[in-house]
């Protein structure tokens, strides 16, 4: 007769439900991927507050001597040790402003055409180019608006004068060097990127929705219009705001082309100032500790500034986005 066996009985404890289910989730990779995501995504984080808390305790020296009348001050004179950023606040923001005027309109439409309207050849074809030219260094464009656009300008201002003559925002003498010559040349920049973006933008959008319009009887530019880029009018603002920043930030073009005047004019056709060109020109080469800690507070005030304009264009599109749903 076989002996019967007898069942082993294991008495050790069986593992919580939770660690059973970390251990899974970590053999699975969940946990892994989720650390190190977690770990990129804070990085940004921490990178920006440590850029701003540098800003902040570097710009210490000046905030306490001239305090917010920095910020509405128009002297720069580092010899007799008074700083106001208000010349290159009013630079950089008249310039980025030329520049989207321009370049929305131009990137926007030039996005709908090579996604919807041009023949296959022919968009892949632009779009290579464009391409190719957001990737040209800005030094570059800032050469083209010195030996090109600045003597077209200057061939072109009896026709600027004729037109917009009665208008103050083209009045004085022009020299070739202005804020309007920095803004045809950051619309130049930056359209590339409103063109690339949005045309992928649009292209996403699904072949449905198309499909659907055109069953229903609406042309092929009806069907863009009224529905492919409502659709994609998520997609084709961020791409403003990511040209908005560009232009915002931009150094070397604008520095050599936009007159680099600290004074406020009311002509467009006038030379001015913006902060991103005042800190390529003067930081290596300031003259002492309250000249150094004003050029830092125009980097905070650059930052700010940048955060308040990207900001309320967002509140602006989400606004225009909520009527239109609604």
């Amino acid at each position: 007769m076989a002996a019967s066996s007898t069942p082993v009985i294991d008495a050790r404890p069986a593992p919580p439900r939770r660690a059973q289910s970390f251990v899974k989730r970590l053999r699975a990779g969940d946990e892994i991927a989720y650390l190190v995501t977690f770990v990129a995504a804070a990085s940004v984080v921490i990178i920006t507050a440590m850029l701003v808390w540098e800003l902040y305790q570097n710009s210490a020296q000046s905030r306490a001597q001239f305090g917010w009348s920095f910020l509405w001050t128009s002297s720069w004179d580092p010899i007799n040790g008074q700083f106001g950023a208000l010349p290159f606040i009013y630079g950089t923001v008249i310039t980025s402003a030329l520049a989207m005027l321009m370049a929305i309109p131009l990137g926007v439409g030039a996005a709908i055409f090579l996604a919807e309207l041009a023949p296959p050849r022919m968009s892949s074809a632009l779009t290579f180019l464009i391409e190719l030219l957001a990737a040209v260094p800005s030094v570059i464009f800032g050469l083209l608006g010195i030996f090109i656009l600045v003597p077209a300008l200057r061939e072109a201002e009896p026709a600027i004068r004729a037109v917009l003559g009665w208008s103050p925002l083209f009045s004085g003498p022009f020299y070739g060097m202005s804020l309007f010559s920095a803004g045809v040349v950051l619309t130049v920049m930056i359209i590339p990127f409103i063109i690339s973006i949005s045309r992928e933008v649009i292209l996403s959008v699904p072949l449905d929705q198309r499909e659907g319009a055109l069953a229903l009887g609406a042309t092929r530019w009806e069907t863009t219009w009224d529905v492919v880029v409502p659709y994609a009018r998520k997609g084709i603002a961020g791409s403003i705001f990511l040209a908005l920043a560009r232009a915002l930030g931009e150094t070397m073009a604008v520095t050599m082309v936009v007159g680099n005047e600290p004074k406020i004019h009311a002509s467009l056709l006038a030379p001015g100032y913006s902060i991103a060109a005042l800190l390529a020109n003067e930081f290596v080469e300031n003259t002492g500790p309250l000249h150094l800690s004003a050029l830092t507070e125009l980097g905070l005030v650059l930052f700010a500034l940048t955060i308040v304009i990207n900001g309320a264009a967002r509140i602006l599109v989400a606004g225009t986005a909520g009527k239109g749903s609604s």
